[in-house]
């Protein structure tokens, strides 16, 4: 379960993945396409490369390997995240960690240009709107 600033707070209303995923869903109308650099096809697509971070990052996943292991066996992380075949180890973590920086820094890029937009109107007291640079970000998900 996610953490929280207030974990005895019994309100909470935690969103849900399609929640934080409709965001990326209209921004990546014009994005970028992610080709195969040979003749093998693909066999983590974009979508599926974001949406297993994005699911990885909300359920806490331990490792890399745990991840691939719940995409398997958790009936939404199969059909919700995982690609429709599943995936191998190798080629996960090769996507994982060698692919999509074009696409991810569009998607960035485009998700704060509409961050940038409401958050200081919607909520002011939050100040000004900082953005962290990806590039000081050692950890990968096969550090664990």
């Amino acid at each position: 379960m996610p953490r929280t600033f207030h974990p005895h707070d019994k309100r909470q209303n935690a969103p849900s993945f399609h929640e934080l995923w409709q965001p990326v869903e209209s921004v990546s109308i014009d994005m970028p396409p992610l080709e195969a650099r040979g003749n093998k096809p693909l066999q983590l697509n974009f979508e599926h490369h974001l949406k297993a971070l994005v699911f990885y990052h909300l359920e806490e996943h331990t490792s890399g390997r745990h991840l691939l292991q719940v995409l398997e066996e958790d009936d939404f992380a199969r059909e919700v995240i995982a690609p429709p075949k599943g995936i191998k180890k190798s080629s996960f973590f090769e996507a994982i960690n060698s692919r999509s920086l074009e696409q991810l820094t569009y998607v960035f890029q485009q998700l704060q240009a509409k961050a940038a937009k409401i958050l200081p109107r919607e909520h002011a007291e939050l100040g000004n709107l900082v953005a962290i640079d990806g590039s000081l970000i050692d950890a990968v998900l096969s550090m664990h």
